[in-house]
């Protein structure tokens, strides 16, 4: 059944309907999900629909299953180069070149991508043009549809909301936190590019969830880390820079702020208002300066006397005010612990009124 679905895939894939082979692939995959031809040959229709990062998920799991065929590090490299994560792509293809010595095309691609790195751009198309024609024909030509028309707009793929997501970060690192209760730690794939996140979670006899943003800024992968919890699966990214993520996806031409490495004071949250702004800070420091100024009368004034002498006190003599208060029926108040410490204080009403017992 998943070769036949396979061969369908194919099909549709030579007469450029690749949404259809994608979809009969991953239909495919459902049926044989060890079968790492299916994933191969999925990120291929997935680049054609420059769906680079679930390419770069699907080739890597290709490599996982089989790290022997050279067509999956291929593919991998290609994407990686369409993200603009020159450095990924390359270590791609180099893997890919020890695999197949005699293939040219991982060369020719590895020169690419240290170009890329050397001046921080992508060719132009009459360079990519230039590069197909230099490329020399082999017999798998057909199994590894080459993508050297590389175009600058990514536009991703977004994942189903099985499992809600949220991120938090600090100057030197993004956490994700993805919310899937009890899952094992072994239906959980995380890969990490210069600047993609991939995550898979398949747990046997549900549909496999992904995962695959490409981030707002670089990461070193080498320093990044996960660990699956009762209820989340947390993701730690080590930022390459200290700059501060406005989002967890990449924006296009999205500005950056770089953080310094002093924290600085909490800052009150600010809400839009067509009122002019005000400061907060201060007028709390206004209102408590008047509390402190205020001159209170009768009662209040008292109140405020045995407050101040509390809030001053040592521990014996706020002991001393709270026992006898408290067994005085609120008539007593003594600040002498030695005093009061060692008996049960008794209450002294008002002239003219007298002591009730209340029974609890």
């Amino acid at each position: 059944m998943a070769s036949d679905l396979a061969t369908k895939a194919k099909e549709a894939f030579i007469d450029d309907h690749f949404e259809l082979a994608v979809d009969l692939y991953s239909q495919a995959i459902v049926i044989d999900p060890q079968n790492p031809e299916l994933f191969s040959d999925r990120a291929q229709a997935n680049i054609k629909l420059k769906n680079f990062t679930d390419a770069v998920a699907d080739a890597s799991k290709a490599m996982e299953l089989d790290p022997s065929n050279p067509k999956s590090y291929l593919r991998k490299g290609t994407a990686c180069f369409s993200l603009e994560e020159y450095q990924t792509a390359k270590t791609a293809f180099e893997a890919g070149s020890k695999l197949a010595p005699g293939d040219t095309r991982f060369t020719d691609w590895i020169k690419k991508c240290d170009k890329c790195i050397e001046i921080g751009e992508v060719p132009t198309q009459s360079s990519d043009a230039t590069l197909t024609n230099a490329v020399a024909p082999s017999s798998t030509t057909n199994d590894v549809e080459e993508v050297m028309n590389i175009s600058s707009e990514v536009i991703p793929t977004p994942a189903k909301p099985k499992y809600r997501h949220e991120f938090y970060q600090k100057p030197e690192e993004v956490v994700v936190t993805i919310f899937a209760k009890g899952i094992p730690a072994n239906s959980v794939s995380v890969n990490y590019g210069e600047q993609i996140l991939s995550v898979t979670i398949d747990v046997p006899g549900e549909d496999p969830y992904t995962f695959q943003p490409r981030l707002f800024g670089k990461i070193v992968p080498a320093k990044c880390r996960y660990d699956v919890l009762s209820t989340k699966v947390e993701i730690r990214l080590a930022k390459a820079e200290a700059i501060h993520w406005t989002s967890l996806e990449f924006v296009k031409n999205s500005s950056v702020v770089r953080q310094s490495n002093v924290y600085t004071a909490i800052q009150r949250p600010s809400y839009p208002s067509s009122k002019p702004t005000k400061d907060w800070d201060k007028l709390e420091a206004q209102v408590k300066r008047e509390e402190k100024d205020e001159k209170l009368d009768g009662d209040a004034a008292l109140n405020k006397f045995f407050r101040d002498i509390y809030k001053d006190a040592d521990d014996d003599t706020r002991r001393a005010m709270r026992k006898s208060f408290v067994e005085s029926s609120g008539t007593v108040l003594s600040t002498n612990w030695k005093e009061v410490g060692s008996k049960v204080v008794e209450g002294t009403p008002p002239d003219g009124m007298e002591m009730k017992k209340w029974e609890y």
